[in-house]
């Protein structure tokens, strides 16, 4: 705050929206057409956990793969190098090209997967504890 102002705490916040939003919606979209791929749409079908985690680890490299181009604009809007979201990408793109949106790729996929795949698996089982105790009908 003392050499940036208030608004040095939001460096980089619009790429993060961004990160963040399209994260969630490619993962979500991903689990679920790969759930009802492997349920043929049967909603009383149940998916098996290592099934739910390998669903999961794919739906999170999609969301890598997706949004890793916003995630490199986020941190180097962070860094305090450039005015704005438009510029940072315009000079990521002008120096590195396109490999220059995709660092660090790997070491976050690596992450990400067990990451979602865990998360996925941790929601399945607590949604069949609430079915359990709340059945629906």
């Amino acid at each position: 705050i003392r050499n940036e102002g208030l608004s040095g705490l939001y460096k980089g916040l619009t790429p993060t929206i961004l990160k963040q939003g399209s994260n969630q919606a490619i993962r979500f979209s991903a689990m679920e057409t790969l759930r009802k791929w492997y349920t043929g749409g049967d909603q009383g079908k149940s998916v098996p956990k290592p099934v739910v985690a390998i669903f999961g680890a794919t739906a999170g490299g999609c969301s890598v793969l997706g949004n890793t181009p916003i995630d490199v604009v986020k941190t180097r809007m962070q860094n305090g190098s450039y005015s704005s979201t438009m510029e940072c990408a315009k000079q990521v793109a002008m120096k590195e090209g396109v490999r220059g949106f995709y660092k660090g790729c790997l070491p976050r996929m690596n992450r990400v997967c067990l990451e979602v795949a865990l998360a996925f698996c941790i929601y399945d089982s607590v949604m069949d504890i609430f079915k359990t105790v709340w059945p629906s009908q």
